[in-house]
């Protein structure tokens, strides 16, 4: 609450938030309504102890002065302030297992934007700041009603096992802070959510919502921050978004395009901290087991390199525009006044060429393949909520920060559950079916099949590697319908918003799958393919039959005349996925 200063004992709240240089936090979510309080109040130390600290409503303490003036005795005073089960319960002697209930009453996410984002934020004028902090709250909001919306589900009876949607909403809080611990710019927020949620009883009654399903939706929900972030940044500063590998064979980061890439280093000197310990711990691994640590020992040793190497609070507090001056100066030290005064103007250059690089186009069936070969890979046996991560994933790769059509998330996933995969065991497990993505003659499936099973590289890069391979089948399945004048059952390229006020989409089709009719450009790049695959596949007859003849009758008096070169054979085509913002 105050940021990452120290605070006195006995100042009050707002005054050291006020010597910490942060803003005090304010309530948001739809659940306020059941408490009396509105989206936007201040978060008070009282509010905050009483909600997040005992589970009891946030203004208790005039609930219970009321009661009491009615002649309420102060226990049932107090019990009516309680939502849903008093903490008390936990450590009673009486319950089962009580040693090991230990009542938690809050969840704390971080929304986090790309180094890059940072970077921009501290060194370019306050314009800029003020529009890329708004672009964090508009994300942060639409982030968290998702979670509201879908994820949220409140429990009740032995075990939780009657469960329901969240119909009134969540308490969150929401705390903004301004830099790292190693005091370099870090724009994040934490949105502390209380766990007490209204009951959809009808009768007011308070309880808990499940923890494990808002678990399972946090990368979702952090990917859908990420989208929204950049498509923001994009609209309000025409600014563009490129990959960018941080650890080899891992997911690469989408960042600003045309920032300085060394800015970064300066920015993130926790990495290199954690970079500087990890040898130690590897070889200490290495002696204790006799080998090299595999890929989940060695994210393992990462945390732990990270947790040795996490420096001590800041004791001495500075406003905000202290920080932004401090920082400025530093950055023009170490890269000199022309880097650190064109950050703008590059962005703005670079995304030109980006976006000119870059079709504004999604095709909803080489999405699904891709999809289904990452999550595959990457995890075997999975659910929807997998699936949907790397929908986000592939949409903010694919646009760049463009917009794109509400609900094609969720059209890609469905085109995947449909069509790629099968269930498997007990539970809403799935996993891919390899009938559906696998040809069915041996030769492909030898090139295939390896491509999931490479244990040297790293994962991601092996889903990668299937990824691509599997979309050059359905592009070569593709020319194969176009040559042989099969209609297509649906169209698959769907153009994404980039225009004031896109087409509406077109339903067909008996699975009721969304459609749009394809663009004069897309159109003219399918004729061209098409007419380039007839005189290849005309070429290949003619030499197999003049290769049947020489073979049965012997070679001919004069050369048959030079066939037309092939058709040049799809190559594998490289699209990185994004990593989470929130943790």
């Amino acid at each position: 609450m105050v940021g990452d200063g120290h605070r006195p004992a006995g100042k009050p709240l707002r005054d050291a938030q006020d010597e910490a240089g942060v803003p005090p936090g304010f309530w948001t979510g739809r659940g306020l309504a059941a408490l009396g309080l509105a989206v936007g109040d201040v978060v008070t130390e009282r509010q905050a102890e009483l909600l997040l600290g005992e589970g009891r409503h946030p203004n208790s303490d005039r609930i219970e002065c009321e009661l009491l003036q009615e002649g309420k005795s102060p226990a049932a005073a107090r019990r009516a302030t309680v939502l849903g089960r008093p903490i008390e319960h936990n450590k009673s002697p009486k319950t089962e297992k009580a040693k090991e209930r230990t009542p938690w009453l809050a969840m704390d996410l971080t929304f986090r934007a790309p180094s890059t984002v940072h970077i921009a934020w501290a060194l370019l004028d306050d314009v800029i700041r003020s529009v890329l902090e708004l672009c964090q709250d508009l994300a942060r909001d639409k982030a968290l009603a998702w979670l509201e919306e879908t994820a949220a589900e409140i429990r009740w009876a032995s075990g939780g096992k009657h469960r329901k949607p969240v119909k009134d909403g969540l308490i969150i809080a929401v705390f903004r802070h301004y830099e790292s611990r190693a005091g370099k710019p870090l724009l994040h927020d934490h949105a502390v959510i209380s766990i007490r949620a209204r009951r959809p009883d009808g009768k007011g009654t308070w309880g808990n919502w499940s923890a494990d399903s808002m678990l399972e939706h946090i990368v979702v929900a952090d990917t859908l921050f990420t989208l929204y972030f950049m498509e923001e940044v994009s609209d309000r500063l025409g600014w563009a978004w490129e990959p960018r590998e941080v650890t080899p064979g891992r997911r690469p980061v989408l960042e600003i395009a045309g920032i300085d890439q060394r800015l970064i280093g300066w920015q993130s000197t926790r990495r290199q901290q954690i970079a500087d310990a990890l040898p130690i711990f590897i070889a200490d691994y290495e002696e204790a087991h006799g080998h090299a640590p595999g890929e989940r020992a060695a994210k393992a040793l990462e945390r732990q390199a990270a947790d040795r190497t996490r420096p001590p609070k800041r004791k001495v507090a500075r406003s905000l525009p202290e920080l932004r001056e401090g920082w400025r100066k530093s950055a023009i030290r170490a890269f000199g006044a022309c880097t650190v005064y064109r950050l703008a103007e590059r962005a703005r250059a670079v995304a030109a060429a980006v976006w000119a690089r870059v079709r504004p186009v999604v095709d909803v069936v080489l999405a699904a393949v891709d999809i289904t070969a990452v999550v595959y890979v990457m995890c075997g046996a999975f659910k929807r909520h997998h699936l949907l991560a790397e929908a986000r994933r592939h949409l903010a790769y694919a646009l760049r920060g463009r917009p794109h059509q509400p609900g094609l998330d969720e059209q890609i996933v469905q085109a995947v559950v449909d069509d790629y995969t099968r269930p498997v065991g007990r539970g809403l497990k799935m996993t891919a079916d390899l009938r559906a993505l696998y040809p069915s003659d041996i030769e492909d499936q030898a090139v295939l099949r390896p491509l999931t099973r490479r244990r040297a590289a790293p994962q991601y890069e092996r889903a990668r590697l299937a990824a691509g391979a599997l979309a050059a089948r359905v592009r070569a399945a593709r020319r194969a319908e176009r040559q042989g004048s099969r209609p297509r059952p649906y169209a698959v390229t769907v153009p994404a918003a980039s225009r004031p006020h896109p087409r509406p989409f077109r339903t067909g089709g008996k699975d009721g799958r969304l459609q749009e009719p394809e663009t004069g450009v897309v159109t003219v790049e399918q004729t061209r393919q098409t007419l380039e695959a007839a005189a290849a596949k005309v070429a290949a007859t003619i030499q197999d039959s003049r290769r049947a003849r020489e073979a049965a009758h012997g070679p001919l008096p004069q050369p048959a005349p030079a066939s037309p070169p092939h058709a040049q054979q799809p190559g594998i085509q490289h699209t990185p996925g994004l990593s989470p913002g929130v943790t």
